[in-house]
């Protein structure tokens, strides 16, 4: 009896999707993750702008975009699963920032699931057992 309850256990758990679901949401640095030899490597020379940093004045203005970057979180730490996605999604927004003229990206902020966090300092993930993203707005311009 001892057996058959283990097993219908076993079989409710591997169909419930919730108990394998996992979607924490993460606040971490950006200066730490811009430090590392993987975003000096990976990321392009377009300058990135944390919400109200202070930069140069804006000559032109190609508007708000947005990306929404997803990664292979398997075997990896939240935090490894999140810098490797957070850079994938600066990086997108450089390459567009040079598809359309533009020189850099201000008013970064993080929009996860469509909520803003705007910080000068951090930014958020969304970290599962299988998945991790990083979802950001800025605004393309040219300083």
């Amino acid at each position: 009896m001892k057996l058959l309850t283990l097993a219908c256990v076993l079989v409710a758990c591997l169909f419930s999707v919730n108990s394998f679901a996992r979607d924490d949401l993460q606040t971490l640095p950006v200066q730490a993750l811009l430090e590392t030899t993987k975003a000096k490597q990976a990321l392009l020379d377009i300058p990135l702008y944390f919400a109200d940093q202070s930069h140069n004045t804006i000559k032109t203005t190609y508007g708000e975009v947005i990306t929404n970057k997803k990664t292979n979180a398997f075997n990896k730490t939240d935090r490894e699963a999140c810098e490797w996605v957070m850079l994938s999604a600066l990086k997108a927004l450089q390459e567009r920032a040079v598809r359309e003229g533009m020189n850099a990206v201000v008013n970064i902020q993080s929009y996860y699931k469509k909520r803003e966090f705007v910080s000068q300092t951090e930014y958020q993930c969304g970290a599962g057992t299988f998945i991790a993203g990083v979802a950001l707005k800025g605004t393309l311009v040219k300083l």
